[in-house]
């Protein structure tokens, strides 16, 4: 028996996918090439998440063609976060990198992450300092947003961090243990602890294709990292609704103010300004509780996080219904 081969490290590639056709074969590629030489087995796994076009069928062929890929395909379109999740729980590594796709994190990279890995970081989290090609209004909303979520989270969340990193074994095992379905893995990741480092890196622009994460997702995506790490929108509700109130009984002592003055003049305008004052403090404030109550409603209901259809490459059944339930 070679011992050699029964000694090595394993390490598992995550990589959620949604319409990617045409970055999946030079992705694998890519990936291969940084591997080479390396002193781990290794295996790259795609996760399908509900792509439209011939994504599948790439990801068969190219399962096919590579013994270190394998696929999973998720039943429909849940969600990068959900795609991301259903990877972390199938990897079987010793180490989990988890990554895009499109290239934008660098394979290139990888043998500096395992480094890493091998002097003691639980988990090395890569920094993305900018992107080649992003828009300024992207650069500019992605640096404020962070700024604003540090200063009501109640654990940081690194500014230009990515789901581009890798995770020893004890912390894949500790992230599976968080199955909330409003996932921001990013803050979940910095909340678990462990020993962490950062890489910093320049993501390049993707190699083809566009980014299929639109303003509406980003947005959601913005609103879950808020409300999963904080409830301080809660307080700040309820302080704008203790001003309103204190702002009522002073205009109620003006009114009254008034009457003994003998000053007063029917007017519609101030009652107008008063009622869409109040009115719109306590819309705002439901607004803040229905965004939590929501976020309730969905995980009291015990829901799956995703459901898998089909695999291809060296997955058996076992390992593929382990996690697929998300309980």
């Amino acid at each position: 028996m070679n011992t050699e081969a029964t000694t090595k490290k394993t390490v598992t590639i995550v990589v959620p996918v949604y319409n990617e056709a045409e970055n999946i074969p030079h992705f694998a590629a890519a990936v291969d090439e940084a591997m080479a030489g390396l002193p781990y087995d290794y295996e790259i796994l795609f996760v399908d998440d509900g792509s439209r076009e011939e994504s599948r069928e790439v990801l068969r062929k190219t399962a096919a063609a590579d013994l270190h890929v394998r696929a999973l395909y998720l039943s429909r379109n849940y969600g990068h976060q959900a795609a991301l999740t259903c990877g972390i729980d199938n990897a079987d590594g010793d180490a989990v990198v988890t990554m895009d796709g499109d290239m934008q994190h660098p394979p290139a990279l990888l043998p500096k992450l395992l480094a890493l890995w091998e002097q003691g970081y639980d988990v090395v989290q890569t920094i993305r300092q900018t992107t080649e090609g992003v828009s300024a209004f992207k650069r500019l909303t992605s640096k404020y947003y962070y700024k604003a979520l540090n200063l009501i989270s109640e654990v940081p969340v690194q500014p230009g961090g990515s789901d581009f990193r890798l995770m020893d074994r004890q912390a894949v095992l500790a992230l599976r243990q968080y199955r909330e379905h409003d996932r921001f893995i990013r803050g979940i990741v910095g909340a678990m602890g462990f020993r962490q480092v950062q890489v910093p890196f320049v993501a390049p622009e993707r190699y083809a294709g566009t980014s299929k994460f639109s303003l509406k997702k980003m947005a959601k995506f913005a609103l879950d990292g808020i409300l999963g790490n904080s409830i301080l929108p809660l307080r700040i509700s309820f302080y704008i609704g203790l001003v309103s109130l204190l702002l009522s009984f002073a205009l109620f002592g003006h009114v009254l103010f008034e009457t003994f003055e003998g000053d007063t003049v029917p007017g519609w305008s101030t009652i107008v300004i008063v009622m869409a004052f109040f009115g719109g403090t306590q819309l705002m404030v439901l607004g803040v509780l229905g965004e939590y109550i929501g976020h309730i409603f969905r995980e009291v209901k015990g829901r799956p996080l995703y459901l898998v259809d089909k695999s291809a490459g060296h997955l058996t059944n076992e390992r593929q219904t382990t996690y697929n339930t998300g309980r």
